[in-house]
């Protein structure tokens, strides 16, 4: 029992470190309550109603990938310092285990966990155009709508 002693204390030390701040605080602290301090706000702008859409999950979704990673290095460091130890047992069972992180990181790809911001529209290739210029061999691709050095409309047929 005397082992874990410090960690004991420590924890101790810790515990009412922070009850005693906490306490400091509410004793010291001026109370000077007024309107603009009671209403919430969020980045000091006051907000002037109620937001009519919902708000994105699309960051929960990335955060759950950084935990699920997260997790999969806490397990692989462990099997980095003693894989001579474990042999092709450990070996086989991190590749199994790294593959059902792999698995799960292409099926969130694939369904579009990572797309953030609107969709874009993807143009027609025939709405794409390369055409020469009278610049030393550069091309000018996709100017649609704009002229050309000789007075030629780009993209136009």
């Amino acid at each position: 029992m005397g082992q874990y002693l410090p960690i004991v204390v420590l924890t101790a030390l810790a515990v009412i470190f922070g009850v005693l701040s906490l306490v400091a605080s509410k004793l010291l602290a001026p109370k000077r309550p007024n309107t603009a301090k009671d209403a919430p706000y969020e980045c000091g702008i006051v907000p002037s109603r109620e937001s009519p859409e919902r708000f994105p999950v699309s960051f929960y979704i990335v955060a759950m990938l950084f935990i699920m990673f997260d997790i999969e290095i806490i397990f692989a460091y462990p099997y980095a310092v003693a894989r001579e130890s474990l042999g092709a047992f450990g070996f086989w069972e991190m590749i199994a285990f790294s593959a059902v992180f792999f698995v799960a990181f292409v099926y969130m790809v694939a369904r579009g966990a990572l797309e953030w911001g609107p969709v874009s529209k993807e143009r027609p290739v025939s709405d794409v155009s390369a055409l020469p210029t009278a610049r030393a061999g550069v091309k000018i691709v996709g100017l649609d709508g704009r002229s050309l050095p000789d007075g030629r409309e780009a993209g136009a047929a």
